[in-house]
């Protein structure tokens, strides 16, 4: 068995056995249906509201009164991508926070870090089992837009869906990778959600001070913010500097859980 080989099947095996307990705790079924039955209430509600605004423009337009035809579509996604995204930003700190934490308070922490498994392999078979849970939620959600979008004339180009939901995607893998290093470095859940909240808060909102301070350090900040880059991908825009931003963001997350584990290892050895 290569090197590789040994890697992967690691992965795998934390991987499965971290999906496992998602699925078996009430906790997450709890979030599932507290997910659903919000983000199902907020697309309807959006697509109520756009309908009824683009009805009124077209009968404005037919007494004579300027305005271009609305885009309902494309407004309804977009809008719904936003709503979906300040959802997240409270739904995956509770997903993160036990990550760690749950193995501190076990005495696990000490196995895993002793292991022949590296760290490397133990924080991306967890990332993977919690990014996998996420798209299980969203995929439900993303059926019922689709079905919702369908009967929209003109259609809706199925890049824009497809691009706006990798967006959400992404920005739940860079969250939760986040969420996954604060939770290494405590054994309190309460305190590891807390602190993803706030950090996440901070990416989510740094555009705007970045934007308030101008110049170099603001152009700076702007590209360092969540919100900017999950903006554009929920367009339906491919940019490359906002994959780099994420894939950024979930590599540091990484990178700072292995070297958390790391530490923890040194301690107590």
């Amino acid at each position: 068995m290569t090197a590789l080989t040994t890697v992967l099947t690691n992965i795998d095996a934390i991987f499965r056995k971290e999906l496992q307990s998602y699925f078996k705790s009430p906790l997450y079924f709890v979030i599932a249906g507290f997910f659903w039955v919000l983000t199902a209430l907020f697309l309807l509600l959006i697509a109520q509201n756009i309908i009824e605004q683009a009805g009124q423009m077209d009968a404005g337009r037919q007494l004579g009164q300027s305005g271009s035809p609305v885009d309902v579509p494309n407004l309804v996604l977009q809008n719904f991508l936003s709503v979906m995204g300040s959802i997240l930003l409270f739904v995956l700190p509770v997903l993160s926070m036990n990550l760690y934490t749950e193995e501190r308070k076990r005495g696990t922490l000490e196995l895993l870090a002793t292991s022949p498994i590296t760290n490397w392999s133990v924080a991306l078979g967890k990332l993977f089992a919690v990014v996998t849970f996420v798209i299980t939620l969203i995929f439900p959600v993303a059926l019922l837009e689709l079905y919702l979008l369908s009967t929209a004339k003109p259609a809706l180009p199925l890049q824009i869906f497809w691009v706006g939901h990798l967006g959400l995607v992404l920005l739940a893998a860079a969250v939760l990778s986040i969420g996954m290093f604060i939770s290494s470095l405590t054994d309190s859940a309460i305190m590891a959600a807390f602190l993803t909240f706030v950090v996440v808060l901070l990416l989510w909102i740094v555009n705007a001070l970045g934007q308030a301070l101008g110049g170099v350090l603001g152009d700076a900040l702007n590209q360092l913010s969540l919100l900017k880059h999950y903006s554009t991908l929920s367009q339906g825009v491919l940019d490359t500097p906002s994959l780099a931003l994420f894939l950024s963001y979930i590599f540091l997350g990484l990178f700072l859980t292995a070297q958390s584990i790391d530490l923890f290892r040194l301690q107590q050895s």
